[in-house]
């Protein structure tokens, strides 16, 4: 048992420790600080002790530290909270505010005075890693919709952004167009020059397409050489605009190859109006208008 120790065995493992702790009385003030608590809180020993606890917290009532330990205190017992942990902000002696973990339990009493151990743990390598892996998990999500070839959101993030322009114009009644482009014999660019010119090819039609569309647009590429676009608060007049506009800009590039060649693409667009029966319907006939435009001779826009 560790109350048959010697007295001194107990309190070099308090000074110690690498955990801080102070013990404060059955008013809350502080009555001692062990090394680690002092470095924790920048304070030497004599300008704590004597202080209540609950004033060193940045913001007490915030995790409901003083009454946090004035029950401790007091012997309350029915807060199924008291004894457990509570996250508060330390104010350190700087006036930097440190997030830690508080922790109080009854030590017992000595002459007729009740003592408590307060048990505070730095968080801040805690809350670093913890910003750390979020920001990765939202890279890593980050990368699961996108296209790491032109950077442009995934047909996954394409269809997750339509939903939400839908939802919206399906509140306002306003209108919405959806469309596809699509490269016009892609195939033999990457058959007479090969996929690294191809990928060249994909990445400056990309570039293209959102240079000729609107901050409003949602653009993605959905498929090979397909590009799909939702445009919201568009009619028919106005989407048939912004395609041809998309149409031209990508006519009018010229890519170079290794070999000294200039490449000219152009697209067909197919566009239909979203309507009530949903994203996927339009997205169909959007589809089919395509088929149209191809049939048409290429480098063209249809309506469905």
């Amino acid at each position: 048992m560790i109350d048959a120790q010697p007295p001194i065995i107990v309190a070099r493992l308090v000074e110690e420790s690498p955990e801080a702790v102070c013990i404060i009385d059955a008013l809350g003030t502080v009555r001692y600080l062990n090394p680690a608590m002092q470095a924790l809180a920048g304070y030497p020993l004599g300008e704590l002790v004597g202080r209540p606890l609950y004033g060193l917290l940045a913001d007490p009532a915030a995790c409901g530290a003083k009454d946090y330990i004035l029950q401790m205190v007091n012997g309350v017992r029915q807060d199924p909270l008291l004894g457990k942990m509570r996250e508060c902000a330390l104010r350190h002696r700087d006036g930097a505010e440190l997030p830690v973990e508080l922790r109080v339990r009854e030590l017992g009493a000595s002459g007729g005075v009740g003592y408590l151990g307060a048990f505070v743990t730095d968080l801040r390598a805690r809350h670093a890693l913890e910003a750390r892996n979020a920001a990765l998990l939202e890279q890593i999500e980050q990368l699961a919709m996108s296209d790491p070839l032109t950077g442009l959101p995934n047909r996954r993030a394409f269809e997750a952004q339509a939903a939400h322009v839908a939802a919206r114009a399906r509140r306002s009644g306003a209108p919405v167009a959806v469309a596809i482009a699509d490269i016009d014999h892609f195939k033999e660019v990457n058959d007479r020059y090969g996929h690294v010119v191809g990928d060249a090819v994909l990445a400056a039609v990309a570039k293209a397409v959102i240079g000729a569309s609107r901050t409003t647009d949602v653009v993605a590429r959905v498929g090979g050489e397909e590009f799909g676009l939702m445009l919201p608060d568009t009619d028919a007049e106005r989407a048939r605009f912004v395609a041809e506009r998309i149409r031209q800009r990508v006519s009018a590039l010229a890519i170079s190859t290794p070999n000294g060649d200039r490449i000219q693409v152009t697209v067909s667009i197919g566009l239909a109006p979203l309507v009530q029966e949903g994203f996927e319907v339009a997205l169909t006939r959007a589809d089919a208008a395509l088929y149209l435009a191809k049939r048409g001779g290429r480098n063209r826009v249809e309506q469905a």
